[in-house]
């Protein structure tokens, strides 16, 4: 035994000489990383060939690695850029990398729950690095990929600065349950809730982007999954496509200090088509000429650029970072002040971010992975409600001011003229709404690499949202008669969410011919939503903000109200593999049990599945002796995916409590199933002429089955709703085309274009019945819905009365009868017909980068065709009717048909208008001065346009809008009522490392 131990003590001291004289001959090699135009990469990995040997280059793109004396060359890759091999020819080696198809094979890149090489991917995936986000004021990380990716359509809803997006990769496919994909932050699953409280009345209806807490400036990557073998991970969150945020993190060296700043100012990108006052008093004249006297006030007014200003935003951002290879860490800032193009109107976005990534012990094999997040949003809202009546909001009141009656009286003060003409800088005074929401997300991940192929790693993950929303209502200033029945509340909402996860994960090269991965985990979600709401009315003016003493006012008019949602957890078993054969002939399977406490008893477990093959053709024998094909992969993916995001408790019976009763809502179903979308995809990745044209081709069709519904339950049952699964099901078919080239590439130019086109076909099939939704609001529009889900339509078809001109005799609108008839007497509530989809059948973007020298121009277009908007605004806001004491729309002016001012709008295709656009979104120049002295690097300085101009024949604001016109909970698509309009943005920035 002595003799044994005294063997083993040789043996350790052996190799401890032979380590300590191993590490004695490590080296210092040091450089920078830059891109194919000089400019530093931050975050390029840069490892010794061979070894597991590597670090990161900082901020500046200065890297210093520690490398064993036997080391020959060092491996540089960065997302988008060819992998390079340089050898180590001394103490100092810089690294020019270039542009690359993105067919970096042994590139790593996110999917669910870790890492991939590319090599080993087989589902529909698509990585947008940072250097290809779009430019400009970002508020939310969707808005940067917006345009940049086929089968991905991104609207902004509205101009409000932070306000809400419509996301949808691949169409939509739920009538009832939501449509959006999962958001994914460095592995942890967001809810996809706004922490803002709605508010009241004529308040703003808008409930913000749910994302506008992150900073895009602390964001590296996006990785988009698109089809059920990628998305089956995520199981029953990831039947809309999964979108996985990556954030930055920190690199090793000393402290390096990185500042961004930027300031522009936005204005509108076009006014409004309404009459000036010349033309105003022509309308006069020709429709109502003995009503010219009493409308006519000798002015000469724009109230749309009264209420709109040249709005200054300021952006600052700067972050830390430094450590060792066992130490990292990164701290970063940010302050953006945005002002709205509407007076009054901003936003002001407060964030920090601290990540931190360790290795402990000696082997290095014990690690912790930390991130915290902390946001605070204060926003003022202008008031721009889209559920308003009659009364209409500051955008209607705006476009309806008679033009030749002065906005401001002598004194100065907003003209008065009764309490149903508004004026609209009356209602921008009349409404203070103020709102400050606060997210902190806090995530902590050990891991232990038991040996070099399997990792444990666990996930604990808090979020924490709060919002408080404070509005007052001056009445009186509308109507002098309410000037002691002032209004206010106060309003909060508060969500707490929490993950734990579980993985094992094996990853093993075991021979030349065969790679291994595989991962099991095990995942526990659970969300806690609360909100409650405080209203006084009755005040008498003192010259306070009445939401800071509700107290004061009459008992007899509060309210009180609290809710909080019911139980909500969500609990996962998962499991993926994959092989690669010769990096040829490629398979992975993955399958995910979820448990869910939302659905009914006997259903609440589902099993999600997924099968992917792929082949890379080019590695074939057949194809290697040739020089055409750098890469040609075929893929072939099938899986099923759920979805659950509708209102918890929904399988349950539920109350009401109101005024010391209650009152039952909902009725439970305990057979309620799980939505369930299947998804078949076949695609081609390839790339010819050494990488100078590559790009992918991807074929998909998902169908949806037992859609989650909330029907009312029918007599002579209880009054009340259940829930139900429909029959019937959802289809969504399309093509999706990416392609790139790079048209130029030498010493002093770089041109490359990309272009990316999807075509989307939608259909509904097998329903009992049909669903409404599409809520049109306005002037004599009351209760009217103008869509349908129904049995051979797409979603959300329009169902409208079919405009066919004015009747020359009387003035009166047209309408097609269903026995075929055209007829000014036929009822248009009455005769109504199926008539076009909101839902684009094509989505396009463009996207180029020049780069000369040291001068880089970026622009980056995105479009949308085959879709019909209802333009809500000109069609209850806009018409003849209007006059005389109200101004109409430049296109109601028409001489040539008589239209009768007593001829009332009607929800028809009159209002219908193809929404087919295409948008130059940004456009940026940049200067890579350089170093200044010796304090100042990798100085850049940018100029970017935004929202430049749009072709298009639509009529209202833009068509890249979507108000909300759900009823019952069930999504509208493509209505236009009163938005908050969109600004053209131009921006200078500055952006330097210390």
């Amino acid at each position: 035994m002595k003799q044994k131990l005294l063997v083993q003590s040789v043996i350790t001291l052996a190799l401890l000489l032979v380590s300590s004289f191993l590490f004695a001959q490590q080296r210092s090699i040091t450089g920078t990383v830059v891109d194919e135009t000089g400019s530093p990469l931050a975050g390029a990995t840069v490892k010794v060939k061979g070894t597991t040997v590597a670090t990161t280059t900082d901020e500046s793109g200065a890297y210093t690695l520690e490398v064993p004396a036997t080391a020959l060359a060092l491996e540089a890759t960065f997302i988008g850029y060819a992998l390079k091999e340089v050898p180590i020819a001394g103490a100092r080696v810089d690294i020019q990398l270039q542009p690359n198809s993105d067919q970096d094979l042994d590139e790593v890149v996110v999917v669910g729950y870790g890492t991939a090489r590319k090599k080993d991917l087989t589902g529909a995936m698509v990585t947008i690095a940072e250097k290809n986000f779009n430019k400009g004021i970002m508020t939310s990380p969707d808005q940067l990929i917006q345009g940049k990716t086929p089968g991905v359509m991104v609207i902004n809803n509205t101009g409000q600065p932070g306000g809400s997006v419509t996301v949808r990769i691949r169409g939509n496919s739920s009538i009832r349950a939501s449509n959006n994909p999962l958001f994914v932050l460095d592995g942890v699953p967001m809810s996809g809730n706004s922490p803002l409280p709605e508010g009241r009345g004529g308040f703003s209806s808008d409930r913000g982007n749910p994302l506008t807490y992150l900073n895009p400036s602390d964001i590296t990557s996006m990785d988009i999954l698109k089809d059920a073998s990628a998305t089956a991970i995520y199981g029953s969150r990831g039947a809309n496509g999964v979108v996985i945020i990556s954030t930055k993190k920190g690199t090793p060296g000393e402290p390096k200090v990185s500042i961004g700043a930027s300031a522009g100012v936005s204005g509108m990108r076009e006014y409004p088509q309404v009459l000036s006052a010349a033309r105003f008093r022509e309308a006069l004249n020709y429709y109502t000429p003995s009503e010219v006297a009493n409308a006519d006030f000798g002015g000469n007014e724009d109230a749309f650029r009264a209420i709109t200003r040249q709005a200054v935003t300021q952006n600052y951002y700067g972050d830390v970072t430094g450590g060792t290879e066992n130490g990292k860490y990164r701290l970063s800032g940010g302050y953006l002040n945005q002002n709205g193009v509407i007076t009054g109107s901003h936003l002001k976005k407060y964030t920090g971010n601290l990540t931190g990534n360790f290795r402990f012990l000696e082997n290095k094999r014990l690690g912790l992975d930390l991130a915290l997040f902390l946001t605070q949003l204060d926003t003022r809202y202008a008031p721009i409600n889209a559920m308003v009546g009659s009364e209409g909001n500051v955008i209607s009141q705006a476009l309806q001011w008679n033009p030749t009656l002065a906005i401001r009286d002598a004194q100065g003060n907003p003209t008065f003229v009764s309490p149903t003409v508004r004026n609209p800088l009356t209602s921008i005074d009349a409404f203070k709404d103020l709102a400050t929401t606060n997210t902190m997300v806090v995530n902590v991940s050990p891991y232990y690499k038991i040996t070099d192929d399997l990792e444990y790693r666990m996930i604990y993950s808090a979020m924490r949202q709060t919002g408080s929303r404070q509005g007052m209502y001056r009445a009186g200033l509308i109507d002098p008669a309410l000037v002691q029945d002032e209004q206010a509340f106060l309003s909060g909402n508060s969500e707490t969410n929490l993950q734990l996860t579980h993985t094992l994960s094996y990853n093993k090269q075991i021979n030349d011919d065969w790679n291994v991965n595989a991962l099991i985990g095990y995942e526990y979600l659970s969300y806690d939503y609360r909100t409650n709401v405080s209203f006084g009315g009755g005040f008498d003016f003192l010259g306070l903000d009445y939401f800071d003493y509700l107290q004061y006012s009459p008992v007899a008019r509060r309210e009180i109200g609290s809710y909080r949602s019911p139980t909500n957890e969500l609990q996962s078993f998962f499991a993926r593999g994959g092989v690669n054969y010769l990096n040829r002939y490629l398979l992975t399977a993955t399958v995910r049990r979820d448990g869910s406490t939302k659905f009914g008893e006997n259903n609440r477990y589902a099993m999600f599945p997924s099968l992917a093959l792929a082949w890379n053709v080019a590695e074939e024998e057949f194809l290697k002796s040739s020089d055409l094909f750098s890469q040609l992969k075929v893929r072939l993916g099938w899986g099923r995916t759920g979805n659950q995001e509708f209102p918890s408790g929904a399988s349950l019976p539920r109350y009401v409590f109101d005024n010391q009763s209650t009152n039952q809502t909902n009725f439970g179903n305990p057979d309620l199933r799980w939505e369930t979308s299947t998804t078949i995809n076949a695609g081609i990745d390839f790339a010819i002429l050494n990488n100078r044209l590559y790009g992918s081709v991807d074929f998909f069709s998902k169908k949806t089955t037992d859609a989650l519904f909330e029907q009312t339950l029918a007599q002579p049952a209880p009054a009340g709703r259940i829930w139900v699964n429909l029959d019937g099901e959802i289809e969504n078919r399309g093509v999706e085309v990416a392609l790139t080239g790079t048209l130029v590439r030498n010493d002093t130019w770089n041109w490359d274009l990309t272009g990316n086109v999807t075509f989307l076909k939608n259909s509904v099939s097998g329903l009992v019945g049909y669903y409404e939704t599409g809520a049109l609001r306005g002037q004599g529009f009351s209760g009217v819905l103008g869509q349908r889900m129904v049995n051979g339509q797409p979603l959300n078809v329009w169902y409208l009365a079919q405009y066919e001109g004015i009747d020359p005799q009387t003035g009166m609108s047209m309408y097609r009868g269903l026995d075929g008839s055209i007829s000014s007497a036929n009822d248009p509530a009455q005769n109504k017909f199926y008539a076009n989809s909101p839902n684009p059948t094509t989505l396009l973007g463009i996207s180029t980068n020049v780069n000369y020298k040291k001068i880089s121009l970026a622009a980056n277009m995105n479009g949308a065709m085959g879709h019909y908007l209802f333009n809500n605004t000109a069609a209850t806001v806009l018409g003849v009717s209007n006059l005389s004491t109200r101004n109409i729309g430049s296109n109601f002016f028409d001489t040539s048909v008589q239209e009768s001012t007593s001829n009332s709008s009607a929800p028809s295709t009159r209002y219908l208008e193809k929404g087919d656009y295409l948008k130059l979104a940004n456009l940026t120049l940049s200067y890579n001065v350089g170093n200044l002295g010796k304090t100042l690097k990798n100085v850049n300085v940018s100029l970017t346009g935004q929202n430049l101009f749009i072709i298009t024949k639509y009529t209202g604001f833009d068509p890249e809008v979507n108000t909300d016109g759900a009823t019952n909970g069930i999504p509208s698509l493509g209505i236009e009522y009163l938005p908050y309009p969109p600004s053209r943005n131009f921006l200078l920035g500055v952006n330097f490392a210390l």
